[in-house]
């Protein structure tokens, strides 16, 4: 008996130290530089919104908080060496519903995104716009359908990638609508809008906040937003639904993620962190006028939603891989 009640002192001792230890970590974290990895290529939302909350969490935690794009195969490397490093709150991942639909879309990749990574925090989420190049002989989004199914085959659309928000929400409207246009994957979001605003491609669907710029500067023309109601930034574009294509809505988020087993704590710490950040009145003010909303979560909640949005992926991904 008396070595029992020993062993069970030294355990709960050991216990006790490893309590301690995780939350002294917490409680000086960050105690070096960060990196937040972007697995997409520069000036795409997923950029611009890691770097503007990387400056405010450099203000609030006191250490720089550093972006490094790490692009390819669809965001999987980025990914993958997010899901790779150190489980200490040194590296993290700014993610969309591209790591999502990878689950299903991508099988081959080398990890498992909630069994190798752990949610932090969502972020935003915005609205998408159906564009064409000025180009192409059509005004409306009924006439860009009879077009392309006029010619099917023949016309072509743009992403930034497999798996990407952008190539999801293109081959949902292809199905919903029953038209036959090619996609064409580029490798970051800037060389695809390179592609549609110079006439290599004759559509794309982008996010909002990137794609009205070229919008307003007539670069490219705007056939229909993606969302339940009207975007307020480019509140004359009708949405899909609107515009006849019943029921269809797609939109992009953004969220962070760390490597699995990074200690709770630090966890805690960044999501409170990410949370007072995007409730700034500047921050709210900015993402509204660019089309993009907040998104408050606790590291569960976020973990339901991931859950969630793998489910919905898996069944848009089955249902496109079944003849037309």
């Amino acid at each position: 008996m008396a070595s029992l009640r020993y062993a069970l002192v030294f355990v709960a001792a050991l216990l006790t130290v490893s309590m301690s230890g995780s939350y002294a970590d917490a409680e000086d974290y960050p105690a070096r530089p960060v990196r937040i990895i972007v697995p997409f290529g520069p000036g795409g939302p997923a950029d611009v919104v890691a770097r503007q909350i990387g400056g405010i969490l450099q203000e609030s935690l006191g250490q720089p908080f550093v972006v490094e794009n790490r692009t390819g195969a669809g965001g999987v490397i980025g990914t993958l060496e997010v899901a790779k490093a150190p489980a200490d709150g040194y590296t993290l991942l700014m993610m969309s519903n591209t790591q999502t639909a990878n689950e299903s879309l991508v099988p081959q990749r080398k990890y498992a995104l909630m069994r190798d990574l752990t949610p932090i925090a969502s972020l935003n989420t915005s609205d998408l716009v159906i564009v064409v190049h000025p180009a192409v002989q059509a005004k409306t989004l009924q006439e860009f359908i009879a077009l392309a199914k006029a010619q099917p085959g023949q016309l072509n659309y743009a992403s930034s990638g497999q798996g990407t928000p952008y190539h999801m929400a293109g081959e949902l409207f292809k199905a919903m609508a029953g038209i036959d246009v090619v996609h064409v994957p580029y490798r970051n979001s800037g060389e695809t809008r390179g592609g549609v605003i110079g006439g290599q491609v004759q559509m794309m669907i982008d996010a909002v906040p990137a794609m009205a710029p070229n919008v307003a500067e007539n670069r490219v023309r705007a056939l229909a937003t993606t969302g339940k109601i009207r975007s307020t930034v480019l509140p004359n574009v009708p949405t899909v639904t609107e515009a006849g294509v019943f029921g269809y809505e797609a939109t992009i988020w953004l969220g962070l993620m760390a490597p699995a087993d990074t200690p709770t704590p630090i966890i805690d710490k960044l999501n409170a962190a990410v949370n007072a950040a995007i409730k700034r009145p500047e921050v709210e003010k900015l993402w509204a006028a660019q089309g993009a909303a907040p998104m408050t979560m606790t590291p569960a909640a976020f973990d339901a939603f991931l859950r969630a949005d793998i489910v919905k992926w898996a069944d848009v991904v089955k249902r496109l891989d079944k003849p037309q």
